[in-house]
């Protein structure tokens, strides 16, 4: 399984004390609208990087219409009677930039990194097909097809895909983080234009987005070039949808998933909080040196001891993603060696857990994670795209960028003690589903 960190933590926390990326602050604008713009000058390049998010993802979505929030994000790409199909592209491409957008559970984003002399023209675009997107069937049916064979090379046939899935639809019942994002292919196949557009005119308004700007820029010139384009777009009613909490779990779940592949497989996820109040959720910032501290750097106990040492495992890994709209998980991974089962495995990566909440960490085991941190991330962060992504997630999930310093100190202060202590606090059958990949025999391996 391809483990992703959506919440920077640490490594953050290290590249900013390092290279001072926040040393000035990002502007804050409100239009008319009530549109929201976030502008932070670099001045290293003359580039800038223009992005536009929309605070809906799959979450938002309802059973029967899974998947509409990205196949929207695929039309975004159809054009405008001002501006065709391709435009925005072949606009950016002859500037030598990049753009591009994605969807996840809580949000969507469009993107232009170009050379800071066409930020204005991408605004221009960007306003354009906010208020101006054109829905052709033809273009739909186009659209979904290529949708639904994304959701196969990406799922369908890829067993990491399938086992992700299951594991979540398992984890949640009631909340939307039930469904993928991709959406159910029976719910593809029987969406229409309309569904589209629908989403459209509910979500995509100037007082549902955010535009976040980083680069060779002067603030108040973005505030207005924004104004010019984005100003006039009328605000909607946006209606949110109603709180589909997930109730109390009273057991572990598992599901097993059985697909092609070489090897079997292991996921074993854990509720636990995401962060709500930037003040008050210590625990929040333990869990995230706890998921550096079992597989932060290449000598963590994780890979140390049960890929190295031990030999029982051919890859190990966690997940911790803490800035979401929902409820969040904290997820144990790994691929059995030869001769060793899933249960094996299992039972050793709750046990490094248990050993934590036992024993605990050193003070000295702490630095080092923070030092390693420093040092694989420092160039990674140092990006405009990067600090743009930063500002827009802590916006989209409701922690706001002004908090992102508070967050800085807060996991500074992490201490030993606390993290054994969610190590001993959170990491229960109650709050435990497990998912295994059983590959699947060819016929012509199977033994006679």
């Amino acid at each position: 399984m391809k483990i992703r960190k959506f919440f920077y933590g640490l490594m953050f926390v290290l590249f900013c004390v390092q290279n001072g990326a926040y040393a000035e602050p990002a502007k804050e604008f409100y239009l008319e609208n009530g549109m929201k713009i976030i502008v932070k000058e670099d001045h290293r390049a003359p580039v800038a990087v223009h992005m536009v998010w929309y605070r809906t993802g799959s979450m938002d979505e309802t059973n029967g219409t899974t998947g509409v929030a990205h196949v929207l994000e695929h039309m975004m790409f159809k054009g405008t009677p001002k501006y065709p199909e391709g435009s925005l592209s072949k606009t950016v491409a002859k500037l030598g930039g990049k753009d591009n957008a994605f969807t996840n559970t809580d949000y969507t984003a469009y993107f232009q990194q170009i050379p800071k002399n066409s930020l204005e023209k991408m605004m221009e675009m960007e306003a354009d097909r906010m208020s101006n997107l054109q829905f052709a069937n033809s273009d739909f049916e186009k659209e979904i097809r290529v949708v639904m064979e994304e959701r196969r090379w990406r799922t369908d046939d890829q067993p990491e895909g399938r086992v992700d899935e299951a594991l979540r639809a398992a984890a949640f019942v009631a909340h939307p983080y039930h469904w993928p994002v991709i959406g159910w292919m029976n719910d593809l196949q029987n969406m229409t234009v309309e569904d589209a557009r629908n989403w459209y005119e509910r979500w995509y308004a100037p007082n549902n987005a955010i535009m976040v700007v980083v680069g060779d820029i002067d603030a108040f010139a973005v505030r207005n070039m924004a104004n010019k384009y984005f100003g006039k777009i009328r605000p909607k009613k946006i209606v949110p949808v109603k709180p589909q909490l997930e109730p109390e779990q009273l057991g572990p779940k598992r599901v097993a998933v059985s697909a092609p592949a070489e090897n079997p497989m292991v996921v074993l996820a854990y509720k636990v909080p995401a962060l709500r109040d930037v003040e008050k959720d210590d625990d929040v910032y333990a869990l995230d040196v706890l998921a550096s501290v079992l597989d932060g750097y290449d000598n963590a106990r994780l890979p140390a001891s049960l890929v190295r040492k031990e030999r029982i495992a051919l890859s190990v890994g966690t997940d911790y993603s803490a800035l979401s709209r929902g409820p969040a998980l904290f997820v144990l991974q790994g691929i059995p060696a030869k001769g060793v089962t899933v249960d094996e495995l299992e039972k050793r990566l709750r046990h490094e857990v248990a050993s934590i909440a036992k024993h605990g960490i050193t003070l000295e085991e702490l630095q080092r994670v923070k030092m390693q941190l420093i040092s694989s991330q420092i160039y990674k962060r140092d990006s405009m795209f990067g600090q743009a992504m930063e500002i827009g997630v802590f916006e989209m999930t409701g922690i706001g960028q002004k908090r992102i310093d508070h967050v800085i100190g807060k996991l500074k202060e992490v201490t030993p003690q606390q993290v054994q202590r969610v190590a001993q606090k959170y990491f229960t059958d109650n709050a435990l589903t497990v998912a295994t990949l059983v590959p699947e025999v060819f016929p012509d391996t199977k033994v006679k």
